[in-house]
């Protein structure tokens, strides 16, 4: 979502850097058991990996079933897409229409730059039009195309144009920086296409680590057999 205070990706960075804790204690544990040969040390580590793996499919099913839905719509003279919140799947709608949820992402969003630097790099009309804008630059930086009103630049728009449509993100789009078209269900969609993209990529990781973790288990479990049979006796 740009630069904006470390706060907002409290919620993104937490869960990985809890996975990673949680895998660096069960390793450790596995390479105690390992160098002590010690059967019960090995077998936590087996039960744990195993809870581990089983998590990582499980999100990663979820992950993909919940980004399934939702993409963008391609709007006439324009190079970037237009987000409708009743595209995506209805875990995205629950979680974003949740007025506290929903608070938080905003003041992370009016604190970022993508909107707040929209004048600045594209100076003319005409870089603006022709500009690739991001799913939340498009959805919370302006209003949407059907509104119909006039752009004076990249982030003011003539509202005393008459807008052409009844949706209601027409009426709640301000030139505000603190307000622009936050509260807009377009703001809610290009938030929901971030987070699908985002989402999409860990699901991706996950599918990587969830191979190599397997194959990690694999080499335990063969660890674990060769010393039960070297030691039939658990380690006290």
């Amino acid at each position: 979502m740009g630069a904006h205070h470390d706060n907002c990706r409290k919620s993104l960075t937490l869960p990985v850097i809890g996975l990673g804790a949680v895998i660096l204690v069960v390793s450790i544990i596995g390479f105690l058991g390992a160098l002590k040969n010690n059967s019960i040390l090995l077998w936590i580590y087996l039960i744990l990996l195993c809870i581990i793996l089983v998590a990582i499919l499980v999100f990663t099913v979820l992950a993909f079933i919940v980004t399934n839905n939702g993409s963008g719509h391609n709007v006439s003279g324009l190079r970037y897409k237009e987000y409708q919140l009743q595209d995506y799947s209805t875990w995205f709608l629950k979680q974003l229409n949740n007025s506290h949820n929903w608070d938080h992402l905003k003041s992370c969003l009016v604190k970022s730059d993508d909107c707040n630097n929209l004048s600045k790099r594209y100076r003319t009309l005409k870089q603006f039009k022709s500009a690739k804008l991001s799913p939340i630059e498009a959805g919370c930086c302006r209003p949407p195309s059907e509104c119909g009103y006039p752009a004076m630049n990249a982030s003011f728009y003539d509202l005393s144009f008459h807008p052409i449509s009844s949706n209601k993100d027409c009426r709640l789009y301000k030139n505000s920086k603190a307000v622009k078209c936050y509260n807009c269900d377009s703001c809610k969609a290009g938030v929901a296409q971030y987070m699908k993209t985002e989402w999409r990529v860990v699901a991706i990781f996950n599918c990587i680590l969830f191979v190599v973790l397997s194959m990690i288990y694999f080499v335990g479990c063969c660890a674990y057999l060769c010393n039960l049979f070297l030691h039939p006796q658990f380690d006290d």
